[in-house]
């Protein structure tokens, strides 16, 4: 049989060979791939550093044609209008972005870590947040994060970026995949959205030295706010003393309340101010045993925006017609700027003219009621409310806390009851009795402190309608059944601000601030609960100090 054509066919079952290789061999091998990583990587030095040789001298004739022609050098960190127009500055130029005059070029030339630009609508802010970061993108290790709260209103922002940012970098490229800016020095800006507080967390471990929220008075809570700071940290030098926090937004809002408290209220407008903790008041300051111990830890700024400022919208006057429209709610904000007016108030009768007073010396045979709304991650509010003989009620003082357990909460109450009248009745959030294992609940280690606690109405809807009572003015003395201190800070600003449920018309809005609101529910419902004991005291009292000599007539 004739033998078949080429290689013969190798047998499956054959021991594999092996081939053997001297050490010398080895050795020569592994150099020549080590050689070969150290030259990839020296070319990718050489790329870098000839980038960044461009970079020096792209700034350097910047610096040259801004300083026009004179030995001077503009300094750039003076403030905007104090620079000559830009027109002057720059010849045979397309000036891509300038801006107005007003709170656009204020806001673009802050130095606070932390600024509001907030107000009317058709101001320029949104604008202004992408035009921003723009000033650290020829340092490779600029990254920055743009937020807003939906993928539409994102997908909104995305776009106007791609008509600013490739005029202003040629070169710069958006990665559709990671929503990512990437411009020709290796600086990054990142957009995304944030739908829910919680995913937040997807950040961690990330680092950012410029971050901004569009909208922000879109997230309820300032957890989102809070979080992403601890996310704000840079090692080089040129960026660390410029790291920025910025935000935008309308009044209103379901996140209104907590904007308003960071950055509305704390201190007038255009003018900086050391942070504070929106619940304490207190100044954030660097801790003990930092260089700067005590000293503020950055500084906050609210920019108020006015539809004036933006003469691109003014100059038809449809877009103000158009505000001017709205119902008197919705055009006092996006109009006018206003943030004291509440839309949609669960508590349109309180007024804090009438409601709120000076503190005063109460009797002290006044009977005393204390209630209570528990929380550790969220505060936890206490009052105190007095009961007038003509069964009127006045909230007189109140513990606003966060982040207390129930023994530090206990030991506060009783620090803040030592030179006052023991309360008649003390009622606690029902929940507190709710035992999840073996231990004591939160209502059983608080009493057995001293701290003694009766279960709370829970009903909101009755509650709800009681504080709606007592608001209104008694027919017959005119005046409001209920009237708080002005040093309960707290309990004001919730009944003035805080929203009807959108779900539920008939209760407030349980994802907006409402702590005190809750305790003071608690605290009126005892009225009923409570009323047998409250009125023994009364008449008691009543009795030790009064006395009619015509039981019949009272005189």
């Amino acid at each position: 049989m004739a033998n078949k054509r080429g290689r013969p066919r190798k047998d499956p079952n054959a021991p594999k060979e092996s081939y053997n290789i001297s050490s010398l061999e080895r050795a020569k091998r592994a150099t020549r791939k080590k050689l070969a990583a150290e030259r990839r990587q020296a070319n990718k030095a050489a790329k870098k550093v000839q980038k960044h040789r461009q970079n020096a001298k792209r700034i350097e004739n910047t610096a040259k044609n801004l300083s026009n022609g004179t030995s001077k050098v503009v300094d750039l960190g003076d403030e905007l209008n104090s620079l000559q127009p830009v027109s002057d500055l720059v010849d045979d130029q397309e000036i891509i972005f300038k801006p107005n005059n007003g709170p656009q070029e204020e806001f673009l030339s802050s130095s606070e870590e932390d600024v509001l630009y907030g107000g009317a609508a058709g101001g320029g802010k949104s604008f202004a947040l992408l035009v921003d970061p723009l000033r650290y993108c020829h340092n490779p290790n600029h990254r920055g994060l743009l937020l807003r709260r939906t993928l539409d209103e994102l997908t909104e922002l995305i776009d106007k970026s791609r008509q600013l940012y490739t005029k202003a970098f040629p070169k710069a490229h958006f990665r559709e995949s990671k929503s990512t800016w990437v411009f020709p020095s290796g600086a990054t800006m990142w957009f995304t959205y944030l739908d829910r507080d919680k995913d937040v967390t997807r950040f961690q471990g990330q680092a950012f030295n410029w971050i901004g929220i569009d909208e922000i008075t879109q997230y309820p809570t300032p957890y989102v706010w809070d979080y992403l700071r601890s996310r704000l940290r840079t090692t080089d030098d040129e960026l660390r003393p410029n790291m920025s926090m910025r935000c935008t937004g309308n009044p209103g809002g379901v996140g209104g309340w907590w904007i308003k408290k960071m950055y509305i209220d704390p201190h007038e407008y255009n003018k900086p101010f050391p942070a504070t903790d929106i619940e304490t008041r207190e100044q954030l300051l660097y801790p003990e045993g930092h260089e700067k111990a005590r000293q503020p830890l950055f500084y906050r700024k609210f920019i108020p925006a006015r539809l004036t400022d933006n003469p691109y919208l003014m100059q038809d006057g449809r877009y103000e017609a158009m505000l001017r429209s709205l119902p008197e709610v919705e055009r006092k904000r996006l109009l006018e700027g206003d943030w004291d007016v509440a839309e949609g108030a669960a508590f349109p009768e309180f007024s804090k003219q009438k409601h709120v007073v000076e503190p005063f010396e109460m009797p002290t045979n006044w009977p005393r009621i204390r209630a209570a709304d528990y929380g550790y991650a969220s505060p936890s509010c206490v009052l105190w409310g007095a009961i007038d003989w003509d069964n009127n009620i006045w909230i007189y003082k109140e513990l606003y806390v966060k982040q207390h357990t129930a023994e530090q909460l206990a030991d506060k109450i009783l620090e803040m009851e030592q030179l006052e009248p023991t309360p008649h009745y003390s009622v606690l959030d029902s929940s507190c009795w709710n035992k999840t294992g073996f231990g004591p609940s939160i209502a059983e280690t608080m009493m057995r402190l001293g701290v003694r606690w009766t279960p709370s109405d829970r009903n909101r809807l009755q509650g709800k309608m009681e504080i709606h009572r007592r608001l209104a003015d008694n027919p017959l003395t005119k005046l409001p059944r209920i009237r708080i201190f002005n040093t309960c800070s707290n309990t004001v600003r919730q009944l003035a601000g805080i929203p009807l449920s959108k779900s539920n018309s008939e209760d407030v809005d349980t994802k907006a601030e409402d702590h005190a609101y809750d305790a003071l529910r608690y605290l009126v419902m005892t009225r009923t609960s409570g009323y047998a004991s409250i009125h023994k005291s009364l008449q008691g009292i009543k009795d030790q100090t009064y006395q009619p000599v015509n039981s019949t007539f009272g005189y």
